[in-house]
């Protein structure tokens, strides 16, 4: 499959330059106009044909397995090269594309997330070892994009940010309020909305784990009277809140489930109730996931394009009250996961094994360079009942994210 592989990158690599140690011995170099370059050594003739037969499977799959190995830099370059190209106008991605079309005809399958497979889908990735998370995410173990001001914040900083600014457009203007965090995570969010904006918060989760590290939290933190969790599926909700609040979560609702989603949605959120929803999309067009990303992070996972989103919305009989896209804020939070995930490797192949932690910077590499250079973005949007249930514009969002800034510096 030598020669296969080969006439493939010749006419693939058109950005920057790929140089192959096949193995052999010999080397290939691939090359066009100038851009991202790196190494990459073959080690054997089995990853040499899954490579050409299956290219969005096989070279991550390769990587965690030791026969796709980079020379002289670290997985990113390698990915920064296919992906530039990947987006590039080039005649040499015919088994890509065709795989993608594949998937694409086949999507609705692949994200049928009905309540138990949509609890196995979540602990497949959530229900890990809990120290983990703590290695390079941040103290509050936000695992989601953080939000960037001016760009030069600390990751702790850009997390507390997100928060402040997802807390702003809920308009949480009266005491006791009461508010649903679908997908509630570690509790992070839950709790910062209890102690800092005086509400009374439900979170719900899929993930064992996370159930019982956010229950300990709100005991530690002397929160349990106002904060809640419970394992619970979004559709069996059947309680009324002033507010709703996902973050996070949608990515992994599946598009057969997107009008439940909101029915929901609706259903549990006050007359007057405003809503946030915070999830990953894309800018382009509706599309699917990655094949190795589906089989080894986030299995019946799917990023929509608004497209796919907004009329879903609309048969629910919401309405859309605000909508922000957040381009690179994700990338930015991605490159300190990144970095912070390389400098405890150690401590990480101790929980796990070494595939696994190759398995883990290839996500999270393929993750960053995905917001970086293909069509991959955050969106935030803010929905209502009753159109009049916010503002007429959006000073309110600014004048409560610098309010509660004001607090927080005068804070003991």
């Amino acid at each position: 499959m030598r020669p296969v592989l080969d006439q493939i990158l010749r006419r693939f690599i058109v950005l920057g330059r790929l140089t192959v140690r096949w193995p052999d011995g010999s080397v290939g170099v691939y090359g066009g106009t100038a851009g991202p370059e790196a190494v990459i050594e073959l080690r054997d003739r089995r990853t040499v044909a899954r490579v050409a037969l299956n290219p969005s499977l096989a070279v991550g799959e390769a990587y965690m397995d030791g026969g796709l190995v980079p020379v002289d830099c670290p997985i990113y370059d390698v990915l920064d090269v296919l992906i530039a190209n990947l987006m590039a106008e080039t005649s040499g991605k015919g088994v890509v594309q065709a795989r993608e079309l594949l998937r694409r005809v086949t999507r609705r399958l692949h994200q049928f997330n009905p309540a138990p497979r949509a609890r196995r889908n979540v602990a497949h990735h959530y229900d890990l070892n809990g120290r983990l998370y703590s290695l390079f995410l941040d103290r509050d173990r936000q695992y989601s994009c953080a939000y960037f001001p001016t760009g030069n914040e600390t990751l702790e900083e850009a997390q507390v940010a997100k928060k402040r600014h997802i807390a702003a457009k809920l308009k949480l203007d009266r005491p006791d309020m009461t508010v649903l965090d679908i997908g509630c995570g570690w509790g992070g969010l839950a709790l910062t909305l209890a102690r800092e904006y005086g509400a009374r918060v439900t979170g719900i989760t899929l993930s064992t784990e996370q159930l019982n590290e956010a229950k300990a939290r709100a005991q530690a933190e002397g929160l349990s009277d106002r904060v809640s969790f419970e394992l619970l599926d979004y559709r069996a909700v059947h309680r009324s809140f002033d507010r709703i609040v996902s973050v996070g979560m949608f990515e992994h609702v599946g598009v057969v489930h997107y009008r439940q989603f909101f029915e929901t949605v609706k259903r549990s959120l006050a007359p007057d109730g405003v809503a946030l929803l915070h999830a990953i999309g894309r800018s382009d067009r509706p599309g699917s996931t990655n094949a190795w990303i589906a089989k080894y992070i986030f299995p019946g996972g799917y990023c929509p394009a608004l497209s796919e989103v907004f009329p879903a919305v609309e048969r629910a009989g919401l309405i859309a009250t605000d909508v922000e896209i957040l381009r690179l804020h994700y990338a930015e939070t991605l490159r300190h996961w990144r970095r912070r995930f390389a400098a405890n490797r150690d401590a990480i192949a101790a929980l796990y094994d070494e595939r696994f932690c190759r398995m883990f910077e290839f996500y999270l590499a393929g993750a960053e360079l995905s917001f970086r250079r293909e069509h991959m973005m955050v969106f935030q949007v803010q929905l209502a009942r009753d159109q009049t249930a916010v503002p007429l514009t959006r000073d309110y969002i600014t004048d409560a994210e610098r309010a509660a800034l004001s607090r927080a510096r005068v804070a003991p």
